[in-house]
């Protein structure tokens, strides 16, 4: 075994370490989060639309009313006619 040939590979091994980096203080700067306009639009809309009711009462109100009074009437044709659209919708 020829050891002349050990310490070479063994020289080859030691130069191909890292060398350590002395650390340096610098400061970096800090993550910064930006959202664009029209995600703020759209953050105020969503805001708007959940403080809203669910419920129109003025609408139930007159509906009631009607339903009481006897005088609510809904078409069949109307009916039908919503009930396709609606079928269609959502196929195309």
């Amino acid at each position: 075994m020829r050891v002349d040939a050990l310490n070479q590979v063994s020289q080859l091994y030691q130069q191909a370490k890292p060398k350590k980096v002395a650390k340096t203080d610098k400061s970096y700067a800090k993550d910064e989060l930006q959202i664009s306009r029209a995600a703020q639009d759209y953050q105020i809309a969503k805001n708007a639309v959940s403080e809203a009711p669910d419920v129109r009462e003025d609408k139930i109100a007159e509906f009631k009313e009607a339903l009481a009074s006897g005088t609510y009437n809904v078409s069949s044709q109307e009916i039908a006619e919503k009930m396709v659209n609606k079928y269609f919708d959502s196929f195309f």
